[in-house]
């Protein structure tokens, strides 16, 4: 079936709408990361550098570690962005753009997310490289995707709905981590469920000036226990690209670099070496 003009946008010059980049720009490895100022902390270890792009918020370089080729991507925040970005990467792999059409051999991306993010456990200290287990997600994107759930998942997914419904409007979601990203470049990580929320200050618990609607956020996040699951943290990005990707057929992982203890109330006063630190370990492990 021919894919509409007005539900893949493509651009005069060929390149998908948003990220402006063409079929081939892509590698196979993919590593996400929020800040479009971050693409060049990552890009800098490259051994060589093929390929620079940018449009809005999205900052692509494309070059080489060692003999293994790797994109660096930026998504900006939210996964409202998450939803542009793992759309048109699929698209770019998997999508004809000449007849409209999906092609009939179909790419699996490695999906790398590199990230910041807050514990809520008392345990986890700040300056943690985490990976997560989990994505749930708080926000509405999956609302309007048709998921299809492994048992465990499903079962996790139960038990946080269970724990959460006292809370008006929540509907979550969750997603299991690629087991083989997991097992490889979050080997000897700590695990846990990472959660997405859909804003940075009361979604996620904050107190400014204005009165949240959830009370005490972070310790109704951190007093959930299901077996050996428990969540441990907080961003805007994860349980959109792990639900993204297991619908579109792509790996995804998600490395998070902890600057904050929601618990202690404390920010780290070091994070670009934290950040760095989590870089530098995937770019190992790829």
């Amino acid at each position: 079936m021919k894919i509409a003009e007005s539900d893949l946008i493509i651009n005069p010059d060929g390149s998908i709408y948003h990220l402006n980049l063409l079929p081939g720009d892509v590698a196979d490895t993919i590593i996400t990361v929020g800040d479009p100022d971050r693409v060049i902390e990552v890009s800098k270890h490259f051994d060589s550098i093929e390929l620079k792009k940018g449009k809005r918020e999205f900052i692509t370089h494309t070059g080489f570690v060692g003999n293994k080729r790797v994109t660096v991507l930026s998504t900006g925040i939210g996964t409202d962005n998450i939803d542009i970005v793992f759309n048109e990467l699929d698209a770019l792999v998997n999508i004809d753009f000449e007849s409209r059409t999906i092609k009939e051999q179909l790419t699996s991306l490695n999906i790398i997310r590199i990230g910041t993010s807050g514990a809520v456990q008392e345990d986890i200290p700040m300056g943690t490289i985490l990976a997560s287990s989990y994505g749930l997600g708080l926000d509405a994107l999956m609302n309007y995707y048709v998921q299809d759930l492994s048992g465990d998942e499903r079962n996790l997914l139960d038990a946080v709905k269970t724990h959460f419904g006292h809370v008006q409007h929540i509907n979550p979601y969750l997603t299991a981590a690629n087991d083989e990203l997991l097992d490889t470049i979050g080997k000897d990580l700590m695990h846990g469920i990472t959660v997405t929320a859909p804003g940075f200050y009361a979604p996620q618990g904050r107190k400014v000036r204005a009165k949240n609607a959830v009370a005490d956020f972070v310790n109704l996040l951190n007093g959930f226990k299901n077996n050996q699951n428990r969540i441990t943290n907080l961003e805007m990005e994860t349980a959109g690209i792990y639900a993204l990707a297991k619908v579109l057929g792509h790996k995804a992982l998600s490395i998070n670099a902890i600057l904050a203890s929601r618990v202690k109330f404390e920010f780290s006063n070091e994070p670009n070496k934290i950040v760095d630190q989590a870089i530098k370990l995937v770019l190992e492990r790829i």
